[in-house]
């Protein structure tokens, strides 16, 4: 079992910037991805953005050019930066890992961190 913590949620203005961090209680390195998913209230959660442990990376239409995924697998820590945030930002992201298909299938989740951007 891998438990995952998000942290660096909080509220920021609109075209603000905040890092948020998933850490892993052991290594999920081991060919698979990790991802950060969002859920905003009365909407379905929706896949912000992927990468794999060799670092290839996806991002959603609405998200390219303004954030980034990375990760730090001697850490086993995920990150992403958002930059130039947008009230539509505002969300609980999750961090998700252990895809070892590339197919979406993440068994380990962790309780989510709120972002909030204001206008």
């Amino acid at each position: 079992q891998v438990q995952l913590v998000e942290s660096g949620g909080g509220l920021v203005q609109a075209g603000g910037s905040l890092r948020l961090s998933c850490v892993a209680s052991r290594s999920t390195s081991s060919n698979n991805y990790m991802a950060w998913y969002r859920q905003a209230a009365g909407k379905q959660r929706e896949l912000v953005a992927r990468i794999s442990t060799g670092g290839s990376t996806n991002y959603a239409d609405s998200v390219k050019g303004r954030f980034t995924v990375s990760r730090d697998n001697a850490k086993n820590t995920m990150y992403l930066q958002m930059n130039s945030l947008k009230p539509e930002d505002t969300a609980v992201y999750y961090c998700a890992a252990g895809d070892r298909t590339g197919r979406g299938l993440y068994p380990y989740w962790g309780q989510g961190t709120q972002v909030t951007v204001s206008s």
